[in-house]
């Protein structure tokens, strides 16, 4: 499978012992991977409908940084400590901010409200024409996932990486999106929203069943113990079937993983409204306890 250039990148790293056309043992997901401004700015100038000014502002509050990296050096640092190894990492290049790859298009807005999720289409999106080239650039890289799961699964493991802010800003996902956030984070506002964990296991459905991997929680929660930090248990979204990580799941329950990671985490520094530079040393606090964590997942 090739990559599709604003749609899905592909990258795949290979021990220095694995075989060429060895299959991949885990692969790792990133359905918000779009986290470059030119992400934003090369899809919005294709559309038509009236976006809200300075909407680049949601693109960097709401897309997953630091999540690629963390693929990436989660990916070198596995295959370097077992050299048959081979990891494949999946990056979606389409912006959330416009159309959310980790969506179910059929689900109505009282689905993604019951998953505390924002919507698949946003509200911005008026005209017949943008609807359907973001629903064009959406069944693309769905259907790409698709043909490099479909081998892949159930002999690999799935890792659905995600990352979130710091903290859960409840505003309303409309045409005052740009305003709202910007009331929100303002210096003495921000601090008083509630502060979501360091990391967040997503695998819990709505009645309380933990599809979560066996021996993968325990694992990566001595793992980011040691480094100083906390794993908590479905605390900030559901597995909620109105997301595509809720079928990837229960399509291959136990050898699956959803995982939200907080942006503070990764950034160096943290800044809402902007691209952020990720952190070598904050990688790494992450890596070691994510990649012990996966190996209960891995292929023998």
């Amino acid at each position: 499978m090739s990559a599709l250039p604003g749609v899905l990148e592909i990258e795949t790293r290979r021990g220095s012992a694995a075989a060429a056309d060895a299959p991949p043992d885990l692969v790792v997901e990133i359905p918000h991977g779009a986290t470059a401004t030119a992400d934003f700015t090369a899809l919005a100038a294709q559309l038509t409908s009236p976006l809200p000014a300075g909407l680049v502002d949601f693109f960097h509050v709401n897309t997953d940084i630091g999540a690629p990296e963390l693929a990436l050096a989660l990916a070198e640092r596995l295959v370097a400590e077992a050299p048959t190894r081979v990891v494949t990492v999946l990056r979606c290049r389409i912006p959330r901010t416009f159309i959310d790859c980790n969506r179910r298009m059929d689900a109505s807005p009282e689905d993604f409200k019951a998953g505390k999720v924002t919507p698949g289409l946003m509200p911005w999106i008026t005209t017949p024409e943008d609807r359907a080239l973001l629903r064009g650039l959406y069944e693309r890289y769905v259907s790409a996932v698709d043909a490099v799961l479909a081998p892949a699964m159930p002999r690999a493991a799935l890792l659905l990486l995600h990352s979130y802010a710091p903290r859960e800003v409840g505003v309303e996902v409309d045409a005052d999106i740009v305003q709202s956030l910007r009331a929100a984070y303002a210096p003495e506002v921000e601090p008083t929203w509630p502060l979501r964990p360091e990391v967040d296991l997503i695998g819990r459905d709505l009645a309380g069943v933990d599809w979560t991997p066996r021996g993968v929680s325990a694992a990566l929660r001595a793992g980011l113990a040691e480094a100083g930090l906390t794993l908590a248990d479905g605390a900030t979204y559901p597995l909620h079937p109105s997301t595509l990580a809720h079928g990837h799941v229960m399509r291959w329950p136990g050898r699956a993983l959803c995982v939200e990671v907080r942006r503070d985490l990764l950034a160096d520094p943290f800044d809402p409204f902007a691209a952020m530079h990720i952190g070598p040393a904050k990688l790494a606090r992450l890596v070691g306890p994510f990649a012990t964590a996966l190996k209960a997942m891995l292929p023998p």
